[in-house]
């Protein structure tokens, strides 16, 4: 492996935590105290979306670098013309995103979204009763409000409690363009200023997560029939979003790398809290956590994360591609992935005297990047995942491409044809972009093109399987013709794998004669 290979890989090890290691188990717990999280891929957190905490992102703002920009989304394949019920926040839920500033995996800082409803006239089924101006519009007939606590601990003991929010409006659902003409109106206006100096958003957006989960389908068909579509396009979620000046989150100038991940607790029927979500890096309950245990995991605290090691060392992935396209999973013990995983990458985002747990780790010392490379610290973008997670980051492509050996030197430029997201981020606070509105006609993902997917696009592919090796044709219309073919390390081509959803994309730097 080159020098450049094994520097990107030593930055890189972190992100295939994501597609490696927190598929562990906890303490068993009994049917209804626990659900899962992310795009329902547990058993229970199916039946209880909002709930469902689907992703987490944590980067320096890139308008305001002095500041740390905090996104957790909730309630995942919102359809945006779902009514006449359309997507509440929860009343009995308590939407907590957890802050580990000194690397010993408890939270320093817990900022705590609660809920209240209000229901003008109950005498309708209407969400709205005209077209809605302004989100005091008397024709917004459900509307919401929520507070932020900002709680810090020691030990896992609350030392104080601060109200950094209070009653502050809520974004609603975009009901369509008869309802709420201007919705950017309604979503500007919910952008507020809070104690602290911080900014807040909460509401509905388009979800920013990218990518092809039609994996689930024995990966893509099983023989790449099903591939290079946004399964995500067109669909909305609960948002909250949160900017807060740097200096209050970390330890100091000195230790500046924060640990950060998101929990939902529910109130049960006897008035006490049950946490029944968590979420770190994207993807582990989904793809690498065995079903026996996607429903404990979410119970669980980073603390205990030691136990998850198995399942890093063993991961199932890569013995699933082989076993359905023939190509060679890297040899076990995956120790590549452990220390980065667990404790952040050295040199990178790792804090000193750092308890091995899964959260998304931050270097909040990284300036932002004023052009963003989509793979990240594998591209030399220090600023990308896994240090943070920004919305532009392309998770499925970093993890796949590390889950098959980018680090144990097979370089690859494994990917799932989809690059970037349906929509536009903003380029300030709160940057995801406005929701779809349920006037217009979602997207199926069998339209995605190219063009706006901002990369490759799949096409139907005719796929020969051949002695383990495997190449599809596609209507590629740029140079990165998909392939999918079996080759060793170094040998350049195109090599489908796939953290469950993917395919080689060769680029002209890598692709040697087949």
């Amino acid at each position: 492996m080159s020098t450049r290979i094994k520097t990107l890989a030593a930055l890189t090890c972190g992100a295939l935590a994501a597609g490696g290691l927190a598929a562990g188990g906890v303490t068993v717990l009994e049917p209804g105290d626990a659900a899962a999280s992310s795009h329902r891929e547990a058993p229970l957190i199916a039946g209880q979306p909002e709930y469902d905490n689907t992703d987490v992102y944590a980067f320096v703002s890139p308008d305001k670098p002095d500041t740390t920009t905090l996104i957790a989304n909730w309630v995942p394949f919102e359809e945006p013309a779902g009514g006449p019920n359309f997507y509440r926040f929860p009343t009995d839920a308590q939407y907590d995103i957890h802050i580990d500033n000194d690397g010993d995996s408890q939270g320093d800082l817990l900022y705590r979204w609660t809920f209240k409803s209000k229901v003008r006239n109950g005498n309708t089924f209407l969400y709205n009763t005209g077209p809605v101006t302004s989100l005091d519009d008397p024709d917004l007939n459900f509307n919401q409000t929520y507070d932020i606590d900002l709680i810090k601990l020691d030990k896992q003991r609350v030392v104080s409690k601060t109200k950094v929010a209070d009653d502050l409006p809520i974004a609603p659902s975009n009901v369509g363009k008869a309802s709420m003409p201007d919705y950017k109106k309604l979503r500007d206006q919910a952008v507020k200023t809070v104690r602290g100096g911080g900014k807040s958003y909460v509401g509905q957006a388009d979800d920013p997560f990218f990518l092809d989960l039609r994996v689930f389908d024995l990966l893509y068909g099983g023989d790449l029939s099903e591939v290079g579509n946004d399964t995500l396009k067109g669909y909305n979620v609960n948002t909250v979003a949160l900017q807060v000046p740097t200096a209050s989150i970390r330890r100091s100038s000195q230790q500046p790398i924060v640990g950060i991940w998101s929990t939902t607790q529910r109130r049960n029927a006897s008035g006490s809290w049950t946490q029944v979500s968590r979420l770190g890096s994207p993807l582990v309950n989904e793809v690498v956590v065995p079903r026996k245990d996607k429903d404990k995991f979410n119970a669980s605290s980073p603390w205990n994360d030691a136990q998850f090691l198995p399942y890093v060392t063993n991961p199932e992935l890569p013995k699933l591609i082989e076993k359905i396209y023939g190509i060679k999973a890297p040899a076990t013990p995956r120790n590549d992935l452990v220390a980065a995983f667990l404790t952040g990458v050295d040199g990178l985002n790792k804090p000193p005297n750092v308890r091995p747990a899964e959260m998304l780790r931050l270097n909040t010392s990284i300036p932002p990047t004023a052009s963003p490379k989509r793979l990240g610290v594998l591209e030399g973008d220090k600023a990308g995942f896994p240090n943070g997670r920004r919305l532009t980051d392309d998770i499925v492509d970093i993890e796949l491409q590390v889950v098959e050996g980018e680090l144990t030197g097979n370089p690859n430029d494994l990917g799932d044809a989809v690059n970037a997201n349906d929509l536009k981020f903003g380029q300030a606070f709160p940057y995801v972009a406005v929701p779809t509105s349920g006037s217009d006609v979602r997207g199926g993902s069998s339209t995605s093109s190219s063009a706006d997917k901002g990369g490759t696009q799949a096409g139907k592919s005719s796929t020969q399987l051949d002695g383990g090796a495997a190449t599809a044709a596609s209507g590629s219309d740029d140079d990165s013709t998909l392939l999918v073919a079996s080759a060793a390390a170094g040998a350049g081509g195109a090599l489908l794998v796939g953290l469950g959803l993917a395919w080689w994309r060769m680029r002209g730097r890598r692709v040697t004669a087949l």
